[in-house]
């Protein structure tokens, strides 16, 4: 089933006080690059859609496998990449959606059941159900990114889209629930924190991939996204219009790049451009006769380039890769999430362009694959309509779409401190966007 937004920020509310604001700012900060979008919503024949109107990107700095490193040196980066975005939009924000892979995101599926106050489920019954499920969820050094319902049931009847107006003794609402671990989080959102910035939403790298380059009917019957960063390779796994499942390794396109360089014993910026000039995840017939040219490590005006075959550089690259893929079909089987995600894989993300990785993914991982970029994201300029922007694209398409999520707000770190549950407090955030939640879900 496919479930639309319930929060305040997200639903299509009625009310002038609940529209959704006039900006958005998507902030990425990657081992490779941090980017942002500002988005500012645009009235169409269709209706209002956001639309991308300031970009900016910068090369990251103090930042590895998504965790901080150098706090200063990331914040530069921050700065820099949210001052390039104003100033071509032209507006200043305060408030930003971080799109993360710190602290590891993954999946744990959380089956709740409450007592209903009467025989009759009602709106307050089910934001019942949800807020015990959530608070109740506890797992040490972790916190919660995401809160997806899946399903509910009433007494022993599964699969309910709708339980309002069903009679029976007890509710229950199968929840997934999405973590990262609290101090590489916190430690990122302090730093973007330092930059003037409040923490709007933090929304996981794979889940946001997936809502900017998966088709609907692809959402609804089943598919894979793998987005490959540059220290980190994520995957979640889309059925029945939800996100049932996400994880990642730490294994990216870096540890590519550091392989050729130690390798073809060269620099590592001749490495990333020997890689993205002549690599290949598959076999050639021209690969030993085609010779590259390689600069040794240390250098001066003597030394000459060495000659090496670029079937050396393929036969680096193809290991790693290897790996990287093997990894996530293991993790998948053993949280048995393969088979949900149907035949279809969709691969993104900036690692995922080099020639050949795409087929390799199809091969180990047994599907159909297609290389991933944004869609339907207006305002997009062809320097950043590539599939290294899917996930900033995502939170862009997200603010279209209403998110899905049973929580809103930045995360709590604090166990004083629960997070709000979408649709919980006054006038459009209490019954009444349940009530529109249901409308425009089923």
């Amino acid at each position: 089933m496919g479930f639309m937004s319930f929060s305040g920020q997200g639903a299509k509310a009625a009310q002038p006080a609940q529209r959704k604001p006039a900006v958005l700012a998507a902030l990425e900060v990657g081992a490779s690059k941090t980017v942002c979008f500002i988005v500012k919503m645009e009235n169409t024949l269709t209706g209002p859609r956001p639309r991308v109107v300031g970009v900016g990107h910068q090369s990251s700095r103090g930042v590895r496998g998504g965790a901080i490193v150098d706090m200063d040196a990331a914040e530069d980066s921050i700065r820099t990449a949210v001052e390039n975005a104003e100033r071509m939009a032209g507006v200043a924000v305060s408030e930003v959606t971080v799109v993360a892979s710190a602290g590891s995101p993954a999946s744990t599926r959380l089956s709740v059941e409450a007592p209903l106050a009467s025989r009759e489920v009602s709106d307050r019954d089910l934001r019942r159900a949800l807020a015990a499920g959530i608070g109740e969820f506890y797992q040490p050094g972790r916190v919660i990114l995401h809160a997806l319902p899946l399903g509910w049931r009433v007494d022993d009847h599964r699969g309910v889209k709708d339980p309002r107006g069903m009679s029976g003794r007890t509710l229950g609402v199968d929840l997934h629930m999405v973590t990262a671990a609290s101090d590489p989080l916190r430690n990122l959102l302090t730093c973007i924190e330092r930059c003037h910035l409040d923490i709007a939403e933090v929304v996981a790298t794979p889940y946001a991939s997936g809502l900017s380059v998966l088709a609907p009917d692809e959402m609804l019957l089943g598919a894979m996204v793998v987005d490959m960063g540059a220290n980190t390779t994520s995957v979640a796994v889309f059925a029945e219009g939800s996100l049932v499942h996400v994880d990642c390794v730490p294994v990216g396109g870096a540890h590519v790049t550091s392989d050729i360089a130690r390798g073809l014993s060269t620099p590592l910026n001749s490495a990333e451009r020997i890689k993205a000039l002549y690599g290949c995840a598959l076999d050639s017939p021209d690969d030993d006769r085609q010779m590259i040219e390689t600069p040794p490590v240390f250098s001066d005006s003597e030394t000459a380039m060495v000659q090496q075959p670029r079937a050396l550089l393929n036969s680096i690259i193809r290991p790693r890769l290897e790996e990287v893929f093997e990894l996530l079909r293991d993790r998948l089987d053993a949280a048995g999430a393969h088979k949900a995600a149907g035949r279809r894989l969709i691969l993104t993300g900036g690692a995922a362009q080099l020639p050949g990785t795409a087929e390799m993914a199809g091969r180990v991982l047994g599907k159909q694959v297609r290389l991933g970029r944004p869609q339907n994201v207006a305002g997009l300029g062809d320097a950043v309509s590539g599939p290294a922007f899917s996930a900033c694209a995502g939170v862009v398409a997200r603010f279209g779409q209403g998110p899905a999520e049973a929580i809103a707000g930045p995360p709590r770190f604090s166990l004083d401190a629960p997070r709000r549950i979408a649709g919980g407090g006054q006038g459009e955030r209490g019954p009444r966007a349940i009530l529109r939640w249901f409308a425009e879900s089923f």
